[in-house]
């Protein structure tokens, strides 16, 4: 998207770039009708050059859906699945690590585990299942299966296993250096009623915990869910709140709700594009310094547009593996991807599952990662600083 002649001054005399805005401000930045649009982004991305330079990143990875099995019913979710569903799947130690190899040869370096939050809890056939594989829960099953990437490969686990206690954070945290759950929105909306973990309340806590124990975590928001613009920036000012107190936020996804046919909320309007574009930008601006990114195959064609409103990454791109959360929309071709981003003025990299400055963070927990994970992250860090 073409950006008018900054004017930052005119606009947005209230907006000063490297400045937090206030929440305040965010509420009416938001709303910024089309004609003062090229000028909000003009300030998010003067915002990012000034933090992040004109370096963008990446994680090449391969998505590992351990289990689609889910006890929550979101109106939005094709992932999940009821046993004895079409598609119902939980994948054995065999499939992992044959994704896992398969990915490393192909220059990977993250093993994405997404799952269904303790589908044993409601499903005796998972229980079952778990049993068959030598397993009480399935985090332990998780635990284990991190265990066995960083055995066997060279790829860093980064999961996304929903709610955690304190305990389980530890536990994981020990097998993975870094991970993740989309806090989507502090407002409780009609799409997670049948959604336990969904409480807004509770995906704080875990955030929180993950914070205390100094773990490089990644979160972010579901726009279009049924949120209001004023919620959003509520949304983004509960992660900024939490990233100052505890510093553990290593990035932002901005993440726009696509319809399909077979979910509840079919008909339910899409968030539009300059919806993503004002979201983005004012992320950016209340908090200049942190890594955002936004999904490119999500917004195909115009996903470089996010480049513009001052994202820094554009997450996990795998060559191997669909996304099996989005999996009618495929990743575009790395190349593509680079030619894209460099016709921008822009530098592409890829990076770790961990983004690099938080790297000494895990180097001060030494004494509670596993001795595995310790290794991976030496020999990764340095393929990449070799690269």
């Amino acid at each position: 998207m073409a950006t008018s002649v900054f004017n930052l001054e005119t606009v947005f005399p209230d907006v000063q770039i490297g400045d937090p805005i206030s929440r305040e401000v965010a509420y009416r930045l938001i709303r910024v009708n089309d004609q003062q649009l090229p000028e909000l982004l003009a300030a998010a991305l003067a915002t990012k050059r000034k933090f992040k330079s004109n370096l963008i990143t990446y994680s090449r990875k391969v998505f590992i859906p351990l289990t689609n099995l889910c006890r929550d019913y979101c109106g939005y979710c094709t992932f999940r699945r009821d046993p004895g569903q079409p598609g119902a799947h939980t994948m054995t130690p065999d499939e992992v690590l044959a994704v896992a190899r398969a990915g490393e040869k192909l220059g990977c370096t993250e093993a994405l585990f997404s799952l269904g939050d303790k589908p044993e809890l409601i499903f005796p056939e998972m229980r079952d299942a778990l049993r068959h594989v030598g397993y009480n829960s399935t985090l332990h099953y998780l635990e284990a299966m991190c265990e066995l990437v960083l055995r066997e490969t060279l790829l860093l686990p980064h999961p996304n296993p929903g709610l955690l206690s304190t305990e389980w954070i530890a536990r994981l945290a020990r097998v993975s250096p870094s991970m993740g759950l989309m806090l989507e929105s502090t407002k409780h909306l009609a799409c997670h009623d049948d959604a336990p973990d969904k409480i807004p309340a509770k995906r704080l806590r875990t955030i929180e915990e993950a914070g205390k124990q100094k773990v490089p975590f990644t979160t972010g928001l579901l726009i279009g869910i049924g949120e209001t613009l004023k919620d959003r920036v509520d949304t983004l000012l509960s992660i900024r709140d939490l990233h100052e107190r505890y510093g553990h936020i290593q990035e932002i996804i901005i993440q726009n709700f696509r319809a399909k046919p077979e979910i509840l909320m079919r008909d339910h309007a899409e968030p539009s594009h300059g919806d993503m574009l004002r979201t983005i930008a004012v992320a950016r601006l209340l908090m200049p310094e942190m890594n955002i990114q936004a999904p490119p195959n999500l917004s195909l064609p115009n996903y470089d547009d996010f480049l513009d409103a001052g994202i820094n990454d554009w997450g996990g791109i795998s060559p191997l593996t669909p996304d099996f959360i989005n999996p009618e929309k495929p990743w575009p071709h790395l190349n593509q991807l680079q030619l894209r981003t460099e016709a921008k003025g822009n530098i592409l990299r890829q990076r770790l599952p961990v983004y690099p400055e938080f790297v000494p963070a895990l180097t001060e927990r030494k004494g509670l990662l596993s001795e595995k994970l310790a290794i991976a992250i030496g020999a990764a860090c340095l393929a990449r600083s070799a690269a």
